[in-house]
């Protein structure tokens, strides 16, 4: 298995306001150039460790961290030889972070400031910023000071969320970077493209930015809008690529919260900020995560033409390795607030679990070692069941779909009874995490086997059987 550099994710932010119970939540599939990839989920506990010096594994990026590290829990790959990519999770201090969203800043402003070679890159982002920060709004500072001082290997976006604020930052170059905070009555779709439009340096509650951004810009001649700064117009890119790659994947996000919008999937001005049409849950995000233009010409299990079929990438792939919805709610003690949904691989076909973030583990087979097949991994288990899922999809479509909402109303089912747990250290919310994670390995393992007997009576190396023999 090769890694490819450039992950390809779908994003998804909303504010507390927009959401059915007034939890913020921020959520990405963490998508790969192939199709096996193993991943881990793990507990990290809180260390003291005065001048620890970090250095990537990946591309030697390197810093010294803070002498306090906060319990956080993480999704890094199983091989950690190209660095930890941790990708997702929650701290002791409810602060939730996802990182990244690959994008591509355009040649005019590579040109000027280059990505740095050494730089911050996606596989130590998590790593060197989550354990580190008490706030959504400390973790976009502290990582875009990492970025000016130590500069970017990669253009990209993060996601952060504490149980009041919602952020998304990008960085734009080498050296520069934008922040905006979602209004709390708004949701972000976001597909691999640099995504922020007008910043407003007036409001540094809702905008936060690199020192001397705006200098760089004029110096450089950079702004194609004149008096306005539109993010997007200055760093980012508008190519036929963008169109049928990242685009219509936005508008498929809106098309769901904000049907009325009647919007392009090949538009290129599709708003960042969105208003919602009705409350977002989790399972409204987790149906977004899972989606491939249900109900259009352009899903490739759909009844499209060939061309339409493949015209659009995807949101749910084969490449999806971790799909995660991290919720911080605000009507719990904060010792419960922060639930993490880990789904492996595609969310058309496979559940989200439930952890509690402050428990002291997910479960033993989340952190077990997998980069061999095992059908008791949850990883393997759930790649597993989105390839007997897929083979024949149109036949078994309400199966999967039964599949789905069942599961669910069974991750719903034990958020309500972890609430109601008279313990709620860490060791006995991690038991009950790991007592979460049996539940699902035993309702995937069923639906694989019903899968199984499904397919196997669609066989091509089949006939029908005289009924007198």
């Amino acid at each position: 298995m090769t890694r490819q550099t450039h992950q390809a994710c779908t994003s998804f932010l909303a504010g507390k306001l927009a959401t059915i119970d007034g939890s913020p939540l921020i959520a990405r599939n963490e998508d790969n150039g192939v199709a096996i990839w193993p991943k881990q989920a793990v507990v990290h506990p809180a260390t003291d460790n005065p001048n620890t010096t970090f250095i990537s594994k990946n591309n030697h990026f390197t810093t010294t961290l803070p002498a306090h590290a906060a319990h956080y829990t993480a999704v890094p790959d199983s091989d950690p030889s190209e660095g930890d990519y941790a990708e997702s999770g929650i701290n002791s201090h409810n602060v939730a972070m996802s990182a990244t969203e690959s994008a591509y800043t355009n040649s005019r402003v590579l040109g000027v400031d280059p990505l740095v070679d050494d730089g911050i890159a996606e596989d130590a982002m998590v790593t060197v910023v989550l354990p580190y920060v008490d706030s959504a709004q400390a973790g976009v500072k502290r990582l875009g000071q990492l970025v000016e001082t130590n500069g970017a290997a990669e253009a990209n976006g993060v996601l952060f969320s504490d149980s009041d604020e919602v952020w998304y930052l990008e960085i734009v170059s080498g050296h520069h970077w934008v922040a905006q905070r979602i209004p709390d009555n708004m949701y972000v779709v976001v597909a691999n493209q640099l995504a922020i439009q007008d910043i407003d340096f007036d409001r540094p509650g809702d905008f936060l930015t690199s020192t001397g951004i705006r200098h760089f810009v004029q110096r450089n001649h950079l702004n194609p809008d004149g008096n306005r700064f539109n993010s997007r117009h200055i760093f980012g890119t508008q190519t036929v690529f963008d169109a049928h790659y990242n685009t219509p994947r936005v508008w498929y996000g809106h098309k769901l919260f904000t049907p009325s919008a009647f919007e392009n999937p090949t538009d290129q001005e599709l708003p960042f900020i969105r208003h919602a049409e009705r409350k977002i849950s989790v399972p409204d995000v987790a149906e977004l995560l899972g989606s491939h233009y249900q109900e259009t010409p352009y899903d490739p299990l759909g009844d499209g033409t060939e061309t339409e079929r493949h015209l659009y990438r995807a949101i749910g792939l084969s490449r999806t390795e971790n799909s995660h919805i991290l919720q911080i709610r605000r009507h719990v003690i904060p010792q419960l607030a922060g639930l993490i949904w880990q789904c492996f691989g595609n969310p058309a076909f496979n559940p989200y679990v439930p952890f509690y973030a402050n428990g002291d583990q997910l479960g033993t087979a989340y952190a077990a070692a997998n980069q061999q097949f095992s059908p008791q991994n949850p990883y393997w288990a759930g790649k597993l069941l989105e390839d007997l899922s897929e083979a024949h999809y149109h036949e078994n479509r309400q199966l999967i779909a039964d599949f789905l909402k069942h599961t669910q109303s069974l991750g719903i089912q034990r958020v309500t009874a972890g609430d109601a747990l008279t313990a709620n250290d860490d060791a006995s919310l991690g038991h009950f995490n790991a007592a979460t994670a049996q539940l699902f390995a035993t309702e995937i393992e069923n639906q694989a086997g019903k899968l199984l007997c499904a397919n196997a009576e669609q066989s091509q190396l089949s006939f029908t059987m005289d009924q007198n023999l």
